[in-house]
């Protein structure tokens, strides 16, 4: 079979359903006003040692999204990885909100302050990785609506780790294993609409233009 992305319906579905599993980047920005940011995106990965990336629409319908265009006015933002205990309050920050309207509260998370970077990180998530922009790199043609993703590749300079893992640890490079182990990491899967732990399957709501 042959699946063409000009003729089947739901490829976009293929493709998602196929590349698994994605983590989910939950960014958090700030506004040059202070007014901070708080959404999660499926396609995201590190794409060196000290550089990541993830995918952002420039819009949703005709409101612009928040996240890409903090970045491009600041140049910062904050990754904090998903897991299990705030997969909900995650997943309730992917839907549409009025301008100025704080993601944190509205999921119950915490403010926490980063170390180097202004926007300010989650306190529930147990890996929180500050970023400094480096490029941003529009994805598709721009012709006939492609083009409405964008890929902003940050390097990330700070990871707050809010576990006792010792420097040792740290410095071997073992931290990936350990919270492995310790955290069960969310990640999307299927198109999207859901994300995948160790050990089961849980639907989150279908925000796939959000997510």
């Amino acid at each position: 079979m042959i699946i063409d992305p000009n003729t089947f319906e739901r490829f976009n579905a293929v493709l998602t359903g196929v590349i698994v599993p994605r983590p989910i980047a939950f960014v958090s920005t700030m506004a040059p006003d202070g007014v901070v940011n708080l959404a999660p995106y499926s396609f995201f990965n590190a794409v060196s040692y000290s550089h990541v990336v993830f995918s952002s629409s420039r819009h949703v319908g005709n409101k612009s999204k928040d996240t890409l265009r903090n970045i491009e006015e600041t140049g910062q933002f904050v990754v904090n990885i998903v897991v299990d205990p705030i997969a909900d309050a995650m997943n309730a920050t992917a839907a549409e909100y009025p301008e100025g309207v704080d993601e944190f509260e509205i999921a119950g998370l915490t403010h926490a302050p980063s170390q180097i970077v202004k926007p300010p990180r989650v306190a529930e998530s147990p890996v929180n990785i500050e970023c400094e922009l480096d490029q941003i790199i529009q994805i598709g043609s721009g012709r006939e609506g492609d083009g409405n993703r964008h890929a902003s590749i940050a390097r990330g300079f700070a990871g707050l780790v809010q576990h006792p893992i010792d420097a040792v640890d740290f410095l071997l490079d073992r931290i990936g294993d350990r919270i492995g182990n310790r955290f069960r990491r969310c990640a999307g899967i299927d198109g999207c609409d859901r994300h995948r732990r160790r050990d089961d399957v849980r639907i989150l709501a279908d925000r796939q233009e959000e997510i």
